[in-house]
């Protein structure tokens, strides 16, 4: 079985595995680790902004809504997901 490591990944795959078949799941497994990455990068770049638009966003829920929330620091800052939390604040 070859095993590759790297930082929190660890990789075995088949000896018995075709070359077609590695390069497959290296692939793959690339992709994975290239859009988990970029997902973090995204989510650091609006949770910097959020503080000033959780505010925003509760002012848009009590004109929607017509009642007044508190949005917590740890909300979600992505709207979609946020506005689908409304009504637990």
């Amino acid at each position: 079985m070859a095993t590759s490591r790297s930082e929190d990944v660890d990789l075995s795959i088949l000896d018995d595995a075709t070359e077609a078949e590695a390069a497959a799941i290296a692939a793959a497994v690339s992709a994975h680790l290239r859009a988990r990455a970029a997902a973090a990068a995204a989510s650091e770049e609006t949770e910097t902004d959020w503080e000033g638009k959780r505010w925003g966003f509760a002012g848009k829920v009590a004109r929607l809504q017509n009642r007044d929330v508190r949005v917590p620091t740890d909300a979600p800052t992505d709207p979609w997901s946020a506005a689908g939390r409304s009504s637990r604040f």
